[in-house]
């Protein structure tokens, strides 16, 4: 089984034979990223934490594209989406909103809340079986109403 960090090195050769350039920018990218988080972290990085290398890149330019569109620079928009479905292929098989609410839903049976101050418990329950599969913003939001609603 390869690595993601052995997958990330082949598709930037791949890349590199196919003169593919906006996909090399984007394995670029990522692996200065993961170089990054090796040098701080001192070790090099599970699969796990190359995940939450590119969930943060892409978390990165989803943040840029609302920015974007709000000042109506379409070329940019449509560049990050192209670097977003990219980022996509490194990412573990992303979870339905059904599969999500499920597990939150398990969450708050184990917890049982009886307050908005316990959301930390709940998002630890959450956390692992969720992270890098769902945007954890949208997880988040998810718990907050169903506390709002106890």
């Amino acid at each position: 089984m390869m690595t993601l960090v052995e997958r990330l090195n082949d598709d930037m050769k791949t890349a590199m034979k196919a003169q593919d350039k906006e996909t090399l920018n984007v394995i670029r990218m990522v692996k200065s990223a993961v170089q990054l988080a090796k040098i701080e972290l001192k070790h090099d990085l599970t699969d796990e934490e190359v995940v939450d290398v590119v969930s943060k890149q892409i978390k990165m330019r989803k943040d840029s594209i609302v920015e974007f569109s709000k000042a109506n620079r379409d070329d940019l928009v449509a560049q990050y989406q192209q670097e977003i479905d990219i980022l996509n292929k490194y990412m573990p098989e992303q979870l339905s909103l059904e599969e999500v609410e499920k597990i939150i839903d398990e969450a708050f049976i184990i917890v049982n809340p009886t307050s908005q101050k316990q959301m930390g418990l709940i998002m630890k329950e959450v956390n692992p079986r969720v992270r890098g599969k769902f945007d954890m913003g949208e997880v988040s939001k998810i718990i907050k109403d169903k506390l709002n609603n106890l």
